[in-house]
């Protein structure tokens, strides 16, 4: 590995003069996206049903397609799966990303090209490692190992030249030889299905190992990294890995767990947050320590932004980067260069700084509580739990929420299932600081609980260790990147959670 990597350093931290170029001219880097994009889709299927070869401009291209839901593009993607050729691309797909969703018991299976894979998959994760040079020039990330906790990395075939994973799967079977000697673990344990044995098969196969970083999600991160702290006594993993220096986080918000992880690491550990999904690679962090994640502008996708409130409607209203403003909600809209045209993510994000254009996720459009007007969101749930923690010394594994609705005899209320590392002793205490930073962070919910008017206190249950494991255990979701749903309009998330705490007693 020593041999690779003063070469692969160097090359990253040649690539910066790249980034400059798009983050200098954004506008110009997404028309020439555009125009590639189109370029090769205009004798697809796709292509010639909306007239390709006849959009010339982004108000023409926005004109003639309409916005795709998963729903939408399915039957194209189930023809690509019976084997029909430039059905949504002009190159041949060969890999398709199982993706279940969070929100959904069905399966999305999102097609990978190989232009999808090399010139944004893999591109956007060599400019993570660029952007994090830039920022630390004397860091030694790549004389030591990357851990990464993917998901489960079998593949199936669906036809001779065709096949499905999940998203790590997929890039792990794409990657170059040489990564193999910066990675662990070995392929073996990589390729575990099992999720409680393969925790325990990490531990023990990397104790030994020079790791340097660690990327996955934060939930079944620390899982591993306490397992290890049980294996080797130590009291943080600076003393099992002393060269260790940076956790790659995503998938969910970062903000309820970077206290633990703080304990759990130890000093002098950087944090750096990725938007990386089967559809995409779209943004990571660039400045270590600062909100904000570089939206990336030149990597095979094409944007739009949609106000939340336009969803649903007909004839939505979209914009390009020159109209978003900082601090409002949109959904996010891509075309792509895995043959995804139009394609609403699902994902909400907020801009932090335009000029550059930095984005932070705030949630999801079928995860928020609107039951009353309050319009409560992931991105304000996540910081009202994280500061009433922090100022009662509590962490949290989990938590759901969801409504109370009004009856005769009742106000509405938003009820909370939480599994607290340790319960608060004072649980009522716990429920009057989250309600008080709740409405600190969003006036809508603050004007519903005026005066108990319209919602009362919410009703916070801290429940058995486990029920959330468990939860997803029943779903088929147990490890990668499943997650928990932080919020929902609707109770059936929060009564099934319910019933199996009630069995854990």
């Amino acid at each position: 590995m020593k041999i690779f990597s003063p070469a692969l350093s160097r090359l990253a931290r040649l690539r910066y003069w790249r980034i400059e170029h798009w983050v200098s001219d954004p506008f110009a880097a997404q028309r020439e996206v555009l125009q590639d994009l189109i370029t090769h889709g205009q004798y697809t299927q796709f292509g010639l049903k909306y007239q390709f070869a006849e959009i010339f401009n982004i108000r023409t291209f926005k004109a003639t397609i309409p916005i795709q839901e998963y729903e939408d593009l399915k039957p194209f993607i189930e023809q690509i799966m019976n084997g029909e050729e430039a059905v949504l691309w002009n190159t041949p797909i060969e890999w398709l990303a199982k993706s279940s969703g969070t929100t959904s018991d069905k399966s999305k299976f999102i097609p990978l090209t190989k232009e999808s894979i090399e010139d944004n998959h893999f591109q956007g994760s060599k400019d993570v490692l660029t952007n994090y040079y830039h920022a630390l020039p004397d860091s030694d990330l790549l004389t030591g190992k990357g851990l990464v906790i993917g998901g489960s990395h079998q593949v199936h075939p669906i036809k001779d030249d065709i096949q499905y994973g999940d998203l790590s799967a997929v890039l792990l079977q794409n990657s170059p030889f040489w990564s193999g000697f910066i990675r662990t673990p070995e392929l073996s344990i990589a390729l575990m299905d099992e999720w409680e044995n393969k925790i325990e098969s990490l531990a023990q196969s990397t104790i030994n190992e020079d790791v340097t970083s660690i990327a996955g999600v934060p939930t079944w991160t620390l899982v591993l990294l306490k397992r290890i702290l049980e294996i080797t006594g130590k009291k943080n993993i600076k003393e099992v890995w002393p060269n260790f220096e940076l956790y790659i986080h995503g998938g969910v918000s970062f903000t309820p767990y970077k206290e633990q992880f703080n304990k759990v690491i130890g000093p002098d550990c950087n944090y750096l947050e990725i938007y990386n999904a089967s559809e995409g690679f779209f943004a990571a962090q660039d400045r270590i320590g600062e909100e904000g994640m570089l939206l990336y502008l030149e990597h095979g996708i094409f944007y739009e932004f949609m106000p939340i409130e336009e969803y649903g409607k007909e004839k939505p209203i979209t914009y390009g980067l020159n109209k978003v403003e900082i601090g409002k909600n949109y959904a996010i809209i891509i075309s792509t260069n895995g043959g995804l045209w139009r394609y609403l993510v699902g994902d909400t994000i907020q801009f932090v700084s335009i000029y550059p254009f930095r984005i932070k996720v705030s949630g999801r459009l079928k995860q928020y509580i609107n039951a009353f007007g309050e319009e409560v969101i992931a991105d304000n749930s996540d910081k009202a739990i994280s500061e009433t923690c922090s100022a009662m010394g509590l962490s949290i594994k989990e938590y759901t929420a969801a409504p109370i609705y009004m009856s005769d005899q009742n106000k509405g209320a938003h009820e909370w299932l939480i599994e607290f590392d340790e319960n608060p002793k004072e649980l009522e205490a716990f429920t009057f600081l989250l309600d008080k930073n709740l409405q600190a962070t969003n006036s809508d919910y603050e004007a519903k609980r005026h005066k108990n008017i319209a919602l009362s206190l919410p009703q916070v249950t801290a429940v058995n260790k486990g029920t959330f494991h468990e939860w997803l255990k029943q779903k088929g979701k147990l490890g990668g990147q499943h997650k928990v749903p932080r919020l929902s309009n609707e109770r059936i998330y929060v009564d099934e959670i319910k019933k199996i705490h009630q069995g854990l007693k």
